[in-house]
């Protein structure tokens, strides 16, 4: 690790050959967002993309769009934007939808394609959203289908030879750490159970390879490194050699082999756009696209890197400059094994966050004590970690959290 000033830190952001992205996003002025890794930045050409979508597209041509400017092929074009940053080939992903319908989707498909086994693994302290799906799709189907809760160490362990499909989020949404898609992959497909992949915190944030690893069917969303805006399409990718195997629960006209036709009873495509269910909202497609558009012109190896040094910074400025203030470091110190984001454990640490974000600091806590730091280095500087620690700093030396108005707790933390 190198002497860490706020000089040398500068000199690398001189070097900094993703430097340039920056300019490409709205970031009001001195504020350092830390917060990437929950809503992307707006792409300064979002804005003026809305507007053409609704005053010409909309306004203009009206109805005539889905033909004429591609409305009805949109969610397979962002698709095939997505799959080249997930690792995946043209045809296997598609824009649409939540996460947690996405989720939902591929669940139902991958048990009906293992009828005979009944387990479900997942990770017990993961992003509620999954589990919750979970629950509520093996309480309809009533097959008997249990879910088994692992943590990182004893997800490998778990994965017997009665489940039926691994269900895991690559990057821990608190925590940080990285699981090792490759290895649990290979297990699961060992005793002939299914894989399914929550990449929400990693697409866009570093290198993914769906198809060099086998990935069955995997997920993502669109707001957080993908920079598509708050409630952006999420995204859903099926292999293709699992297409047309097994039909989605939510079978709407737009998953039907030919809506057009209009049949009375449902016939499902066979290639990847049968994981649609209705029309799809074109405002937002719109300016997903406008992030990952961005995205594909960027190096994800130089993306990693990077990403790898903010956090090692972070951390290390951190530890010298507050580690007497009681935080305790809840994000493996291997860079290798952690994706993008920074998160320490404070008894105050939603008091604190709300301090630093009243200084321009703004990052998010996670219940019950997670203070929460993401870096995208498309428009994180160098120069950011260390103002922002110093503010940290300048907070837990002066008490400054301990003011009521931190201590009010928000619908949205």
């Amino acid at each position: 690790m190198p002497t860490l000033s706020r000089d040398f830190l500068s000199d690398l952001d001189s070097r900094d050959e993703l430097a340039p992205f920056r300019d490409e996003f709205h970031l009001p002025q001195d504020l350092i967002y830390l917060d990437g890794n929950s809503l992307g930045a707006m792409p300064l050409v979002a804005k003026q993309r809305i507007l053409e979508v609704v005053a010409q597209e909309w306004g203009e041509a009206l109805i005539t769009s889905w033909n004429k400017n591609g409305w009805f092929q949109m969610a397979e074009k962002l698709g095939d934007k997505i799959a080249r940053l997930i690792g995946a080939d043209p045809g296997e992903v598609m824009a649409c939808d939540a996460t947690g319908i996405n989720l939902y989707k591929l669940l139902s498909m991958a048990l009906d394609m293992r009828r005979d086994r009944r387990v479900i693994v997942m990770e017990g302290s993961n992003f509620p959203t999954d589990n919750y799906m979970a629950q509520g799709l093996i309480k309809q189907l009533g097959r008997g289908h249990r879910i088994y809760f692992a943590e990182k160490e004893d997800i490998l362990a778990a994965i017997t030879e009665d489940v039926a499909v691994v269900s895991l989020t690559e990057v821990h949404y608190k925590t940080g750490h990285l699981l090792d898609m490759k290895a649990i992959t290979e297990k699961a497909h060992a005793v002939g159970a299914l894989v399914i992949w929550d990449l929400c915190h990693s697409a866009g944030a570093l290198p993914v390879f769906v198809n060099d690893c086998h990935v069955d069917f995997a997920l993502g969303c669109g707001y957080k490194y993908l920079n598509g805006g708050p409630g952006a399409p999420a995204f859903i990718f099926v292999a293709k050699r699992h297409q047309g195997r097994a039909v989605q629960p939510l079978t709407g006209w737009w998953g039907h082999a030919a809506p057009f036709a209009f049949e009375p009873d449902y016939r499902p495509a066979d290639n990847i756009r049968q994981t649609l269910t209705g029309t799809q909202p074109i405002l937002s497609l719109a300016a997903l696209e406008c992030g990952l558009d961005i995205m594909c012109r960027a190096d994800m190896a130089k993306i990693r890197e990077k990403s790898m040094n903010l956090c090692d910074y972070f951390i290390a400025l951190v530890e010298e400059h507050c580690g007497g203030y009681g935080f305790s470091l809840v994000t493996t110190r291997s860079r290798e094994e952690r994706g993008s984001q920074v998160s320490f454990r404070h008894k105050q640490g939603f008091a604190i966050m709300q301090a630093l974000i009243a200084d321009k600091v703004m990052g998010d806590f996670r219940a019950p004590d997670i203070v929460r730091f993401g870096f995208t280095p498309l428009y994180t500087r160098y120069v950011d970690v260390w103002d922002a620690v110093m503010r940290l700093k300048n907070i837990m030396e002066n008490n400054l959290w301990q003011k009521p108005e931190f201590n009010r707790l928000t619908a949205v933390t």
